[in-house]
Formats: structure tokens, sequence, C-alpha cells
């Protein structure tokens, strides 16, 4: 007559929603997610290459590995930069160990 398994499935609901109402605590958790942790490391990420890109010469910068320093050189396509960290030391630094710049270089007068 019955079987087992067609009466514990609940014949009245077809399963499609149990299915939803299953998944919904996972969908919560990452929307959840994505705008607590996911959204901010994107905003972060693209400050810090806009932060970059946007390195002068005079530039008084702090680098991943905490040095201090000032840049002297900076070519445009190239991923270094050079900075002074102390009167005439000079490191080749890789752009994106730049983590903050701490004053800004007046613009070059043309």
């Amino acid at each position: 007559m019955i079987t087992p398994a067609f009466a514990q499935s609940g014949a009245a609901s077809p399963g499609g929603s149990d299915m939803l109402l299953q998944f919904l605590p996972f969908i919560l958790i990452f929307v959840i997610m994505y705008f607590l942790i996911l959204r901010p490391q994107q905003r972060r990420a693209k400050a810090h290459q806009e932060l970059v890109k946007n390195l002068r010469r005079g530039d008084t910068v702090i680098t991943s590995g905490g040095l201090i320093g000032r840049v002297t050189k900076v070519v445009d396509d190239s991923p270094e930069v050079e900075v002074e960290i102390a009167d005439n030391v000079r490191v080749r630094i890789v752009r994106s160990m730049v983590t903050e710049v701490r004053s800004k270089a007046e613009p070059v007068k043309a």
C-alpha cells in the first residue's frame, strides 16, 4: 500500500520548499560574509592600488617591512621605486610593498 519512504517524505508537499528552507541559512551566511569581509577587502585593495599608482618623487612612505623613507626615483612602467632611507642610502623596493604615504610631495613646477 504505502511504502515507508513515501510516508516519511510528506506526500502533501513536493519537497521544493523544504530544500529552500535548508539552504536559507547558508545563503544568509554568505550574504553577511560578503558585506562584512569581502566588500571591505575589495575597497582596501582598490585604495591601495590607487595609492601605489599615485606615488611621486618626494613622497614620504612606509613600507610593509616598517622602513620609512623618501621616494627618490619613480618610473611609471616599472614595478620598482627607489627610496632613500638615510642620507645617501637608497634601496629599490617593489611598489606594492608601500603600505602608506605619510606626506605627499608638492607638485613639480614645470
